[in-house]
């Protein structure tokens, strides 16, 4: 019997535990209780959803709907609210008839951290009230509230800034408060920082440790606490702080030590930066930035004394001393900023990770000092006064063959409200960062030899919206261009000689790395410029340049290319590469133009290519450079040759499009008479193609015989024409040819062509060519001399061979065969002559 009990009894003893471990008996008669018992020890109102008794594994209760009230001068809103909180019971409260918590465990609770508009936080006022309170580990014996230890898990902690919920908070919490003894308290706290209206990630971690003593006032609280805040991304903390990712990138860590009281605390920070660099700059030396700060806080007073800041700078430092009072506002400041013999290389090295397109190889040599001081007014206007130089201060780059001596740069800073002093006639088309701000370092004027006597002055201001910087003098324009790419400015490879006279401002913002922006005026003179695409120099005699923000306009120009002097202007749009109405327009005049000297400008590998084949670019060559312009325009050209072609005061409304071209009022004097009409070409395919609509008027036949070189005919002629025609050569244009024209001669003569022993003269000849095949096919053509009128019909090949009839409506027919220089005529049979004469359609 006995051993029958045993197991039994085991098993009862097993099932009472798991009772007592798994089952929450209600207690809504304790909740009153437990929540005046945790109200007296935190000295705030709490209020209890519901209340369940636990056994095991340790005696207490499980609470749900948990809520602490804030004080209400702070805020209506909870200081804290948690859903599932378990409340462990002291058990020797008990003994004496009392109901104490030891401790409270928050599942996801929210904490509110709120700052009145005094300055105060309400954390300021539990601390206050906890010199009243037990310790977490007192005994029974306390007759004061006994403070329970309250840690929690998951948690939320939000911050408020009077009834306004800011969108910092920490997530994901670990924290814990608890008193030690009767005089002292700890706390702890870690979690992930987070912006509640964006989507950030890669914040780091913050960890606060502290502890501090009792004391009859808040101020007078000793105090000792370290906070870390590690492993955050410099773009995800500048969203977070500014709400934009700045564009900036590395790994950041800050840690802060104080020591003291509220009413003087020594505080010791310091703040690294790994890897610090642009997002869109990546170079193989990686850069660290670090800065070590101390001072002594005063919490009642809210100042800061005893500041000590200090910046490594290669072997030399940078330090930021004195002292900030009415940290609440409004801010008094008393700071001076030194530094001595700072190598120039330190600050280049942050400058290449912050600033693009800088050389690789640039060097620099020297070293720069400079003294700043803070101070506030009478008046309440904080005052940033001070200045600073370099010393020996060389760029230097290999690969641009550079080397820039600007020996001493001055530089000051200003800030006292108004406006930076206009240092001279601004230039035109300049943007609002011309415009002054208050705050702002001012550098030169000095001076930078660029390949001319008298060197080019420099002046410029950077501020924490941007920079503008003017340049004012005369310079070799190459080593203009060298300066520039120095610089950072992007700049077209040009390999170029000349002077330039520049009155030039170069400006840009910070926000979004946007690109410098010159503006202002550059007067060109004796330029020769070789640039890509094209195979002689570009030979400038002058042009003046005015750049606005929106378009750089030339004028004055007077240039020479493919063997041509060509005058007139140009309107450049900047800023709008590759958008719909980025188009280039042109007002130009021309003296002289050959198409074989264009031809040989553009692609002088193939001297054989024709005329028309000068923007066809061979697969196994550069690309056209006439492929990626928008431009329309007018042009002018007083005289226009293609060979042994030749056209006067030819003028035409060109627009080109990425390859396609149209022409349109084309209007010369040519071969004696007057030319218009409208041509378009297209370069984007292969071969390309042309087509076009015109008319002639009194062309002088005898010049068009003249450029066949055999006198075959003479007098006056007008026509309209309908042309298509594409290839890549001579014979594929010519075989490709379709189209109609249609013609009027009068007062001519043939004289290859004699009818009945007598020469051919011409009172009147007209009539439609169809032009296709290879071949010029005559429809309804008239001949009328002052014999008889003809009916001529047939065919002649663009190899000038003739098969046709002249057919009078009286006498004898002929028949004209060979070739148009040497032509066979011989008298026509009636079978022949009604087979010409038969409608096409019939035969």
């Amino acid at each position: 019997m006995k051993l029958r009990s045993k197991p039994v009894l085991v098993l009862a003893a097993v099932a009472l535990l798991l009772a007592l471990y798994l089952i929450r008996p209600g207690a809504a008669r304790l909740k009153t209780r437990i929540a005046n018992s945790i109200g007296a020890a935190l000295e705030r109102q709490v209020e209890i959803g519901a209340v369940h008794v636990r056994l095991l594994p340790r005696p207490g209760f499980d609470l749900e709907g948990f809520v602490v009230h804030d004080e209400p001068s702070f805020s209506a809103e909870p200081v804290l609210r948690a859903q599932d909180v378990t409340a462990s019971l002291r058990i020797a409260s008990l003994l004496r008839g009392r109901l104490a918590i030891s401790r409270l465990s928050l599942t996801e609770p929210s904490l509110n951290l709120v700052r009145r508009e005094d300055g105060r936080w309400n954390i300021e006022s539990f601390l206050e009230r906890t010199a009243m309170a037990s310790p977490s580990s007192a005994g029974a014996s306390s007759s004061r509230p006994t403070f329970p230890y309250i840690e929690a898990d998951r948690g939320r902690v939000n911050f408020k800034f009077g009834a306004e919920k800011k969108p910092f908070a920490l997530t994901d919490a670990k924290y814990a408060f608890w008193q030690d003894s009767n005089n002292n308290w700890g706390m702890r706290i870690r979690g992930q920082p987070v912006r509640t209206d964006f989507n950030i990630t890669d914040t780091g971690l913050v960890s606060v440790n502290g502890n501090w003593s009792r004391a009859a006032t808040v101020y007078q609280t000793p105090i000792q606490f370290s906070a870390v805040w590690e492993e955050a991304q410099l773009g995800q903390l500048s969203k977070a702080l500014s709400g934009e990712d700045r564009g900036w990138r590395g790994t950041v860590n800050v840690s802060v030590n104080g020591v003291g009281t509220p009413s003087r605390l020594a505080v010791v920070a310091g703040l690294s930066v790994r890897d610090f660099r642009r997002y869109d700059i990546s170079e193989n030396t990686r850069v660290d930035v670090s800065s070590d700060c101390k001072g002594i806080v005063n919490a009642q007073e809210r100042s800061v004394a005893q500041v000590l800041c200090q910046v490594p700078l290669g072997d030399r430092t940078a330090e930021l001393t004195g002292e900030v009072t009415h940290l609440s506002g409004p801010r008094v400041y008393n700071l001076q900023l030194a530094a001595d013999q700072v190598p120039v290389a330190s600050l280049l090295a942050v400058i290449r990770r912050a600033k693009k397109d800088l050389p690789p190889d640039l060097q620099a040599t020297g070293t720069w000092g400079a003294k700043f001081t803070a101070h506030t007014n009478d008046s309440g206007e904080t005052e940033w006064v001070g200045a600073g130089r370099t010393k020996d201060f060389h760029l230097i780059s290999e690969a641009n063959n550079t080397d820039l001596s600007f020996d001493s740069i001055p530089f000051s800073w200003m800030a006292t409200g108004g406006k930076r002093p206009d240092r001279g006639r601004r230039p035109p088309g300049v943007g609002v960062l011309a415009e002054a701000t208050t705050g702002h370092l001012s550098f030169g004027p000095f001076a930078v030899k660029l390949g001319r006597p008298s060197p080019i002055g420099l002046q410029g201001w950077i501020d924490r919206q941007g920079y503008s910087f003017s340049l004012r003098g005369d310079s070799e324009i190459g080593k203009l261009m060298e300066f520039a790419r120095m610089s950072g400015i992007p700049s077209r490879v040009v390999s170029a000689h000349g002077t330039a006279k520049v009155d030039l401002q170069i400006a840009g913002p910070w926000r979004g790395f946007a690109g410098p922006v010159a503006t202002g005026i550059a007067e060109l003179h004796q330029v020769n410029a070789v640039m890509g695409g094209v195979n002689a120099p570009v030979e400038i005699s002058n042009a003046k340049i005015t750049l606005t923000p929106t378009e750089a306009e030339v004028t004055s120009l007077a240039a020479v290319l493919a063997e041509t002097l060509w005058k007139g202007s140009l309107e450049i749009p900047r800023g709008c590469a590759g958008t719909p109405g980025c188009e280039m327009t042109f007002d130009l005049h021309a003296d002289a133009l050959s198409t074989e000297a264009l031809r040989d400008w553009l692609s002088p590998r193939v001297p054989e290519r024709a005329w028309y084949e000068i923007s066809v670019a061979d697969p196994s060559e550069r690309p056209s450079v006439l492929a990626g312009i928008r431009a329309s325009g007018t042009v002018a050209v007083d005289h226009f040759s293609i060979r042994n072609f030749e056209a006067d005061r030819v003028t035409a409304k060109a627009e080109l499009n990425r390859g396609l071209l149209h022409l349109s009022g084309l209007r010369a004097d040519v071969l004696g008479g007057k030319h218009s009409g409208t041509w378009h070409a297209d370069f984007t395919i292969k071969p390309p193609a042309y087509s076009g609509t015109g008319a002639l008027e009194g062309v002088s036949l005898g010049r068009v015989a003249e450029l066949m070189h055999d006198p075959w005919i003479s007098g006056t002629a007008k026509a309209q024409y309908e042309l298509a025609l594409s290839g890549a050569s001579s014979s594929e244009l010519a075989n490709s040819a379709k189209g109609t024209v249609r013609f009027e001669t009068r007062d001519g003569q043939l004289p290859h062509i004699t009818l009945g022993n007598k020469q051919v003269l011409v009172q009147r000849f007209h009539g439609e060519l169809e032009i296709g095949a290879g071949e010029i096919v005559l429809h309804n053509t008239t001949l009328i001399t002052p014999e008889a009128s003809y009916a001529v019909l047939g065919k002649a090949s663009l190899s000038q061979e003739l098969d046709c009839t002249l057919s009078p409506q009286d006498g004898p027919a002929y028949r004209i065969a060979g070739t148009l220089s040497e032509p066979s005529i011989t008298p026509a049979r009636r079978s022949e002559t009604q087979a010409a004469l038969k409608p096409k359609a019939l035969q």
